[in-house]
């Protein structure tokens, strides 16, 4: 019999694959475990279409990312804190406090687990802090640090 792997099956093949089993081995444990269909023409090419949607609908995610990064490297957020003597600040800036000034000004829906900084901010002045979306996909968002 004919199945079409819907996952990966150690020592037959990998998820897509179009193998040749024996009847039994198909119903009773590939087909009933769900790992496997039986690999008729409209199963195939249903099959097929999937892969296609689900590849077009990650290229298009993909593409999305790279706007928002794109995007992304325009701004420069501005956050005031209170400062010290040598105008030093009471704390760091958090990941906290760089998402909310983003999402009132820029409601992108970046998440604070996005965000990752190369040092501490604990300075006025410019700093840059990296932006990461996934699928390999990071750009640098500018934060000026302004005295209250």
């Amino acid at each position: 019999m004919k199945v079409l792997l819907l996952e990966d099956v150690k020592g037959l093949g990998k998820k897509g694959d179009i193998c040749e089993v024996k009847d039994g081995y198909a119903q009773n444990f590939l087909i009933a475990k769900n790992k496997a269909r039986h690999a008729t023409n409209e199963v195939i090419n249903r099959y097929r279409a999937e892969q296609r949607n689900l590849k077009e609908k990650e290229a298009l995610e993909l593409a999305e990312k790279k706007q928002l990064i794109e995007n992304l490297s325009h701004i420069t957020l501005e956050i005031v804190k209170k400062t010290g003597v040598n105008d030093t600040l009471f704390g760091a800036v958090t990941k906290e406090e760089i998402i909310e000034a983003l999402n009132a000004k820029h409601p992108y829906g970046i998440n604070k687990k996005d965000i990752e900084f190369k040092e501490t901010i604990k300075t006025l002045g410019e700093h840059e802090v990296e932006v990461r979306l996934g699928s390999g996909v990071s750009g640098i968002l500018k934060v000026r640090v302004i005295a209250q």
